[in-house]
């Protein structure tokens, strides 16, 4: 939930600056904290960087874009196998459970084993599938604003050397 927040076009790339990237007036711009690409701006005219530099700070400035998606990637990852687990232990019970002299399992035993092997994994998937969504909404999110980002760096560039032709 915290990662939909932090991902809103307001927070990275807003719309006055997205205007003043295709008006050509960006570098007129004052930098701010507030977002993103105004964190970008203002290291821009603080420092007034090589193209290298620039792009240098614009990927650590996009990389603070995926802080935290890794819990939600191990998440994805960890709740399917749980559920194996969950299953595993829920048949072991119910293999432990057969009589070794009539071959047959106490069906007191079997019942809990099926439904503690059944339960188990319906948690794991019903965790990981949100989970799953979540993660891929979320990646290809950053993906876009990053895209966007370094579309609006290069057009700083751009504008920074017609400013000293």
């Amino acid at each position: 939930m915290e990662r939909l927040v932090a991902l809103r076009s307001s927070k990275i790339l807003p719309k006055s600056i997205v205007d003043s990237f295709v008006k050509g007036d960006v570098l007129e711009l004052e930098g701010d904290h507030d977002s993103t690409a105004g964190r970008i701006l203002f290291f821009y005219q603080l420092n007034r960087p090589d193209p290298e530099a620039l792009k240098a700070f614009a990927s650590l400035e996009t990389a603070r874009l995926e802080r935290g998606m890794f819990i939600l990637d191990i998440v994805v990852g960890a709740a399917p196998l749980l559920g194996l687990l969950g299953t595993v232990t829920g048949l072991i019970d119910v293999f432990s459970g057969i009589d070794p002299s009539s071959g047959m399992p106490d069906p007191t035993q079997f019942m809990q084993g099926i439904a503690m092997a059944l339960t188990t994994t319906m948690l794991g998937l019903s965790i990981a599938i949100p989970a799953l969504v979540g993660a891929s909404y979320l990646n290809r999110r950053v993906d876009l604003l990053t895209a966007q980002l370094f579309v609006g760096v290069e057009r700083m560039v751009d504008l920074a050397k017609g400013q000293k032709d």
